[in-house]
């Protein structure tokens, strides 16, 4: 689709248990809001929704942790999240919330015509249930070892080591997050959507973009990584999901007999966004189903890696059984963004929390909002630190973009009294080398095929390619110097500096909403259009201008020792609560089953297309095999070779990402999530007995 006629953009429902931090924004909020942003300007017809997502199974165990309702949890942080996007500026047209009655209904309405379609099958399985604490349990309050990985606290619906999707039976060793016991497994009854009836429409979708040969999609402007991480699910083969939870929280299912049941999460949660467009459109006029069931809609999901097959699998499946809904148009989802040499840990602290940035530095959304694009994790995980904040800051807002426009708005009232001055022919041949006309015009096609492809870095580096010309223009013209001699040059130097600023004041806009306004202001630019930008005729001669204010302000050194300290203080007063309790106990007879020996890394590489994954050859002293290992962050393969390792000989071989591992390597994991390899303290030959 061309030109669709609206777009429906949703932005990925934040969990209602915690605040939001820097990860959530460079990863989904700023990037969506760009897109929003531009595609208003173009005067499309756009409804951006999102909404806290209020249910599931961490929402009732942190509930039962505190000794608090649920509804007290969500209450508290959607009024924290909303809050904190409103003052950040993340333009939503609604922010809902999935607690609320009206989505109940919509999402019990939904299941309804699911059930009647004959979508789901209804299966009697055993399902791990607490008997400590008298409760079936969900998949989030079971952990255990990761089977494709060997983490030991992956839970029971996927590893966030590995990012493999898994189910609670999968994993080796559960033990319930409740009280800390082996479940037991018991029989309930759950609906079932059988995904891996739907792998062959699934497959043609993503990799050719058709359905019954129309096609819905062009899959070359996909992300790489999405459609490979599809397809590596769909090649494993898919299984039916259950669609309900034994859960006293969250949307009930409306079926008799159904008592103590409701819809699963991932179910649920998406509907949230239709809820959010009916109760938007309700307040303003509109019909919803524009935007959902008609074909001449764009609708675009931004999010995270790690709620991809949510959206690119099972909601599809969900929108596409129903019968009456438009698939996605693309998913541009975003990889994770690292703080200061560490992943990103809420349970840790290790975090920079939005509504405490916003507190820390009233006024500089903008500058949050520049760096966080400027590292965005579009194609690969990316990383925060507070020096490169401020280096970004100082200099690039202040020296560049704040610098230029603040003396060419400084000159222009010394010299001219505010007044935009004439050009000349003159002027022209000294400026004409800087290819003014052509940047300026190549800087707003290159913002639209960028943000238009969803490479926002790239459109913000494009418009701030603009203002280093214009800084360029500025330093090696010298103005200031002609006025004595030749004022008229001078006036044409300035009209061309007012026209980048002109263009800078539009083209800005998406990526720096609040700059870009302030700068209208001193320029007295009424309308800022997108077609206005483009040309160097943006305002005319004669026209009064304000006088000059900071755009922006040095980041000092203080400020920045003062949140690193933060940071590592938060941390450390963070109880120690994150290692796993211990494992249940075990007979003598059980662990002399374990056949663990010392070994030798012979050599190591990357497993293709992942980011934590190595294959590794190992000399076992009795033989040589591979074992693929999810340590790639913390180790270079090229550092491995030599290295004496224990290794779990007798586990049963398992592929991985196409690879056969023939046993595990052994390592230790702090609290803080970093992997150590567990060695002899002293030389033992290759296969030497760890017992």
């Amino acid at each position: 689709m061309n030109n669709p006629k609206r777009y429906t953009i949703t932005a990925a429902l934040p969990y209602a248990n915690g605040p939001l931090h820097i990860g959530h924004m460079a990863g989904v909020y700023i990037p969506a809001d760009i897109y929003v942003r531009y595609l208003r300007l173009r005067n499309r017809d756009v409804a951006f929704v999102c909404g806290s997502d209020e249910h599931g199974a961490a929402i009732t165990l942190k509930a039962k942790r505190e000794g608090i309702s649920p509804q007290e949890i969500v209450d508290e942080f959607h009024s924290i999240n909303k809050d904190a996007f409103n003052a950040f500026g993340i333009d939503f047209d609604i922010y809902h919330r999935t607690s609320d009655p009206r989505h109940h209904e919509t999402a019990q309405d939904y299941f309804r015509t699911l059930l009647e379609k004959g979508a789901f099958d209804v299966h009697s399985a055993e399902q791990y249930f607490d008997e400590e604490a008298q409760q079936f349990l969900a998949d989030r309050y079971i952990m255990g070892t990761c089977p494709k990985c060997g983490h030991d606290n992956a839970y029971g619906d996927q590893c966030e080591n590995c990012g493999s999707t898994l189910s609670p039976q999968e994993l080796i060793n559960p033990r319930s997050t409740l009280s800390g016991t082996k479940p037991v497994l018991k029989e309930t009854s759950h609906w079932y959507l059988p995904l891996d009836k739907h792998e062959d429409w699934l497959r043609t979708w993503l990799e050719s973009g058709e359905i019954d040969g129309v096609q819905l999609h062009d899959p070359s402007k996909w992300k790489k990584q999405v459609l490979g991480q599809c397809k590596s699910w769909i090649d494993g083969g898919l299984q039916p999901r259950a669609m309900t939870r034994d859960l006293d929280w969250g949307v009930p299912v409306p079926v008799a007999g159904a008592d103590g049941k409701v819809l699963y999460v991932w179910l649920d949660a998406p509907i949230g966004y239709i809820t959010a467009t009916k109760v938007w459109a309700e307040q303003n006029g509109k019909d919803w189903k524009d935007y959902w069931q008609s074909d001449d809609t764009k609708l675009v999901h931004f999010l995270a890696k790690d709620n991809i097959v949510f959206h690119c699998i099972i909601f599809p499946v969900l929108l596409k059984t129903h019968g009456d809904y438009i698939l996605p148009k693309n998913v541009p989802a975003n990889e994770f963004l690292n703080l200061e040499g560490k992943k990103i840990s809420t349970s840790r602290n290790w975090a920079v929390w939005l509504h405490e940035y916003l507190e820390d530095f009233p006024g500089k959304q903008d500058e949050l909002r520049y760096v966080l694009n400027a590292i965005a994790p579009e194609f690969r995980d990316s990383e925060f630190t507070w020096a490169d904040y401020q280096a970004r800051v100082n200099n690039e807002l202040v020296a560049v973009l704040g610098n230029f426009v603040n003396r060419t708005l400084v000159l222009t009232h010394k010299f001219f009294d505010g007044k935009v001055p004439d050009t000349t022919d003159a002027g022209h041949e000294l400026t004409k080398s800087f290819g003014v006309d052509e940047a300026i015009a190549s800087a707003r096609r290159e913002i639209e095929e960028s943000i238009e492809a969803y490479r926002f870095r790239d459109g913000q580096n494009a418009m701030m390619g603009l203002a280093r010309l214009g800084n360029k223009l500025l330093t090696e013209t010298e103005p200031w110097k002609h006025a004595k001699t030749d004022l008229e040059l001078a006036g044409h130097i300035l009209n061309v500096c007012l026209q980048i600023s002109a263009n800078l004041a539009i083209l800005a806009k998406p990526f720096l909403p609040n700059t870009a306004a302030k700068l209208a202001a001193m320029l007295q630019l009424e309308e800022q259009s997108w077609d206005m930008a483009g040309s160097a005729d943006v305002i005319a001669s004669g026209h009064q201008i304000e006088k000059a204010e900071l755009l922006f302000s040095r980041i000092e050194d203080e400020a920045m020792d003062a949140q690193v300290e933060k940071l590592h203080q938060t941390i450390e007063d963070t109880p120690k609560s994150s290692h796993p309790p211990m494992k249940d106990l075990i007979a003598f007879e059980d662990f002399t089953k374990v056949d663990i020996r010392t070994a030798t890394i012979i050599e190591a590489e990357r497993v293709p297309k992942t980011d934590k994954l190595l294959k590794i050859q190992l000399d076992t002293g009795l033989d040589k095999r591979t074992v693929v290992s999810g340590i790639a962050e913390f180790y270079k393969p090229e550092d491995l070779p030599g290295i004496k390792v224990s290794v779990l000989l007798n586990l049963a071989p398992r592929k991985i990402r196409g690879v056969e591992s023939q046993g595990m390597i052994l390592m230790a994991e702090d609290a803080d999530g970093k992997l150590a390899f567990v060695s002899p303290s002293e030389e033992v030959g290759n296969g030497s007995t760890v017992r």
